[in-house]
């Protein structure tokens, strides 16, 4: 892994986990102690999440964190709710046997985790989900999704403590693998979008 790349990856979880909350003002040197990573690296990977919207550039004042919109909600999950689906599609046409291991054993970790680990669960979702754009094999479709997962995750770590039934989203990521392993695209894209509508019903109850 380039040494960017793997600025931009730390940073990046970071900031959808809220450990760099909103409006945090960006410290390169702290980054660059935190991370162990050179200067060029960090700057590089800044650049990128500026371009997902995840930091923005103040004039004169430095760059900050990003705010999380929650007027763009309901956009946001309309977007998602087509571009999973048919990531999915995609994935139970495509899935290599490696992905689909890779699922299976994702759906281990989950049967080990603890049901109150509600970050615990949702690092495993959040992993779920960019193998399934992996396995759909269109790049430009993951990396548009990555960018809606992203937003749309930090706002279920903003109101995590509100929200109940963690467990019960994650394990429909059991049907949806083994919907893939069977390769029916249309029950995969069917459950895909009821996992990406309920997970919005319960962010909008709970704000």
């Amino acid at each position: 892994m380039r040494l960017s790349d793997k600025a931009y990856q730390l940073i990046r979880h970071k900031i959808i986990t809220l450990e760099l909350p909103p409006k945090t003002p960006i410290d390169e040197q702290a980054l660059m102690q935190d991370l162990q990573l050179g200067r060029t690296p960090i700057r590089e990977g800044l650049q990128r999440l500026a371009a997902e919207g995840l930091v923005f550039l103040a004039p004169r004042r430095g760059m900050f964190v990003s705010e999380i919109s929650i007027t763009d909600l309901q956009k946001l999950f309309e977007l998602r709710l087509v571009l999973e689906g048919f990531s999915a599609r995609l994935a139970a046409e495509r899935a290599t046997e490696n992905q689909l291991k890779a699922m299976d054993a994702l759906i281990r970790r989950l049967e080990e985790t603890a049901d109150g680990d509600g970050k615990a669960l949702m690092a495993i979702d959040e992993q779920f989900h960019e193998l399934l754009y992996q396995a759909a094999d269109n790049d430009l479709l993951a990396n548009t999704l990555r960018r809606l997962h992203a937003q749309s995750f930090r706002i279920w770590h903003l109101v995590l403590d509100r929200i109940s039934g963690v467990r019960g989203a994650m394990e429909q990521h059991i049907a949806i693998t083994r919907a893939l392993e069977a390769g029916d695209a249309d029950l995969a894209e069917s459950l895909v979008q009821k996992h990406v509508s309920e997970f919005q019903q319960q962010i909008k109850a709970s704000l």
